[in-house]
């Protein structure tokens, strides 16, 4: 367990360096956003998204689960898994993912992909779904990420307010499922939650590889198997 912990201060303090340093290793995306989307979006047009969701960094094909160890507030086994089917939200049709955490809680949000490969989150069951109580579906992954880019994830007022922000692109991670180079970095942060940050790492071809609270509670999951 000292081992565990001492490799979780040691990452959380060479996190906070890089945060302060990383722009200075790649140029950041114009501040007018991430190409002119509009995000959180009030009024998603169905004709401009595709049934599957295939963008490199979150790609959610039904029956893929992938599955992690937890240590921190809560020790155990974190699991995600693309269910079969579609589920309509705001008349677009998305996909259903399941995470059941450590406790045994299980949540379920909703995905979709538009035609320029970007991965918008319609919603979370039994808590916010876009288009109702004026929630709005947010970014959960661009189609070409890049350092510097920010946005709202999802929208709803007194609800859900998640924002993120690509910090590096080529940031090395190792967790029991294999030694990733390149992972694409974010930090998410939530107005309703001041003083909590994640930092989440993205392995193309994979997905989340390792998830990482930087303020807050403490939490470290790592993918302990590739996704099958």
């Amino acid at each position: 367990m000292a081992g565990r912990w001492g490799r979780y201060v040691a990452l959380a303090a060479a996190l906070a360096l890089l945060t302060t340093g990383c722009g200075a290793a790649s140029p950041d995306s114009p501040p007018s956003g991430v190409d002119e989307l509009t995000i959180p979006t009030p009024s998603p047009d169905p004709r401009d998204f595709v049934r599957r969701v295939d963008n490199p960094w979150l790609a959610l094909v039904p029956g893929r689960t992938w599955r992690y160890r937890v240590s921190g507030t809560a020790v155990g086994t974190l699991e995600i898994t693309v269910e079969d089917g579609t589920h309509e939200v705001a008349g677009v049709a998305t996909t259903a993912v399941r995470r059941t955490e450590p406790t045994g809680d299980q949540v379920v949000d909703y995905y979709a992909q538009d035609r320029r490969g970007n991965v918008w989150w319609f919603g979370r069951e039994g808590v916010w779904l876009a288009g109702e109580a004026g929630a709005e579906a947010g970014l959960a992954m661009p189609g070409s990420p890049r350092v510097g880019d920010g946005w709202r994830a999802a929208y709803g007022a007194d609800v859900v307010d998640v924002r993120v922000t690509v910090e590096t692109r080529d940031q090395p991670v190792t967790t029991p499922a294999g030694r990733y180079q390149h992972t694409v970095t974010v930090d998410v942060s939530s107005s309703l939650a001041p003083g909590t940050t994640t930092r989440s790492f993205y392995e193309r071809g994979v997905g989340l590889v390792e998830e990482l609270s930087t303020t807050g509670p403490v939490h470290l999951a790592e993918l302990e198997t590739p996704p099958r």
